[in-house]
């Protein structure tokens, strides 16, 4: 796995986008508007934790754009938002919402978390929502996100969360479950499900239902080339450079199953947010 699959990928699929029936390139008010209701309708806990943060004055970087929902969100809460993602179609889409917006910013720029293409010390606040699980070398990520943070610099972040509902269950069992007898049967009821067979036929069966492949294909859609979930053992290991000063889950989500009303979103939640401190150099 390489940053050049990963970047293809989101390329071709712009984060979100196929979950609104409108498209970016018709109407891009329309667009914009329809897709922030389809979201913070879906998971409203985002705007709760985004307005739990002080953003305001302090100069922020977000890698991983999507559709620019979150960069409105923070640029409006009063910081010098900047941006930084793999693909051109998100660098488009956040320049568009802010031209259209009126709202001002720093820079929004394509490339990688591997080499940030900002000065060292450049941040108050590196923000990642949903991103960072995506990057196989996230030992070299982690390295540029302390380097460009100020002293004392904060990263946030969600990340997918191992002890999740989600994840243990949904994704460990069931999707599992239902698949063996598609795969056997060679039928599926969906485009997406029929990428899922493909994928068992492509890898064998057995060797697909691993975890360590299964994974993958079952957090942003069965051709998705790599994520990884996380508890906070985890994230400590990942992001040593760090320490963790507060962290919490939300969103109960295990689909096919429709779980969202359950009330343990705190205890079982998909998303695992988490707040670090960048550690003072020691000599």
């Amino acid at each position: 796995m390489n940053e050049l699959n990963i970047q293809d990928f989101w390329q071709s699929h712009p984060c979100g986008e196929g979950l609104v029936e409108e498209r970016f390139d018709e109407d891009f008010s329309k667009f914009f508007k329809s897709y922030d209701a389809m979201r913070y309708s879906k998971e409203k806990h985002i705007l709760e934790c985004l307005a739990a943060i002080d953003f305001n004055s302090k100069n922020v970087l977000e890698i991983g754009l999507g559709q620019g929902a979150d960069a409105e969100v923070i640029a409006r809460a009063g910081a010098t938002y900047n941006g930084l993602d793999l693909t051109a179609a998100a660098v488009d889409r956040v320049k568009t919402r802010f031209r259209i917006k009126k709202l001002t910013y720093g820079k929004v720029v394509q490339g990688s978390a591997l080499e940030i293409p900002f000065p060292d010390n450049s941040f108050d606040i590196v923000f990642s929502h949903g991103v960072l699980h995506h990057i196989p070398n996230i030992g070299q990520a982690q390295k540029e996100i302390e380097r460009v943070l100020k002293p004392n610099g904060e990263l946030i972040v969600m990340l997918y969360a191992r002890h999740s509902f989600n994840y243990w269950f949904s994704i460990k069992v069931l999707r599992k479950l239902l698949l063996v007898p598609m795969y056997l049967f060679n039928f599926a009821p969906s485009a997406m499900l029929r990428d899922h067979v493909d994928n068992a036929k492509r890898l064998g069966l057995w060797n697909y239902l691993s975890d360590d492949n299964f994974i993958h294909a079952n957090t942003d859609g069965p051709r998705n080339p790599f994520s990884r979930v996380y508890d906070l053992p985890l994230v400590n290991q990942h992001f040593d450079k760090f320490t963790i000063t507060n962290s919490y889950k939300r969103f109960m989500y295990a689909p096919p199953l429709p779980v969202s009303w359950m009330p343990f979103g705190k205890l079982m939640g998909w998303h695992l947010w988490v707040h670090m401190r960048k550690k003072a150099h020691q000599n």
